[in-house]
């Protein structure tokens, strides 16, 4: 998929004030500081598109990227270690699986897991909590360019493996690195084929 254009449309935390659902969407979400927002820049092929921060829970809303004016960019905020509130982190919560339950053009989610660190409690919990809703998801491993090939298949296959105490088979993966631009066109092809699959 070639990206000629790409905008930001809105942020939003009323899911009742999103943009109209007559377009594909494709959400992001993973762990605070995952590179979320890195990965969006990289896939948009636009710098600075959506906002980078070293500062964990930066984005706090719902925010949406029109891509070649037919299908929407979507980034949620992360879970996990940020520096807020219980009380806000649960806000968070209730507003993302509002959007993501409610939302009829929402195709794919994609989860972001850092592939430098051993599973994480919140990332297969929040995995299991958005397949329990039947939603269709695909993994995204971010980062891989920190590790040697060998260590990051063998991070992979360790999420997986966790993963596999609840799944019958692991949702489709992705390898990412938004330094070498890894996983880019596997990616892009894949909401290819969501938006073919949306518009019949």
């Amino acid at each position: 998929m070639h990206i000629s254009s790409a905008e930001f449309v809105i942020s939003n935390t009323d899911i009742s004030k999103l943009p109209e659902g007559n377009k594909p969407e494709f959400a992001f979400i993973g762990r605070s500081n995952v590179g979320k927002s890195s990965l969006l820049n990289m896939l948009a092929a636009r710098k600075g598109l959506a906002k980078t921060s070293a500062t964990p829970g930066k984005t706090q809303l719902i925010n949406h990227f029109l891509i070649n004016n037919n299908w929407f960019m979507v980034d949620l905020p992360g879970y996990g270690f940020a520096k807020v509130s219980l009380e806000q982190r649960a806000k968070w919560e209730v507003m993302i699986m509002d959007y993501l339950t409610q939302r009829k053009n929402l195709v794919v989610i994609f989860v972001l897991v850092d592939i430098r660190v051993p599973p994480q409690k919140s990332d297969i919990e929040m995995i299991n909590k958005l397949g329990g809703k039947n939603l269709v998801i695909a993994i995204i491993f971010t980062k891989c360019d920190k590790l040697t090939k060998s260590k990051v298949q063998r991070n992979a296959d360790l999420f997986k493996t966790e993963l596999l105490k609840y799944w019958e088979e692991t949702p489709l993966c992705f390898f990412s690195s938004t330094e070498t631009l890894a996983g880019r066109d596997e990616i892009l092809d894949y909401i290819s084929q969501g938006i073919e699959t949306y518009n019949k």
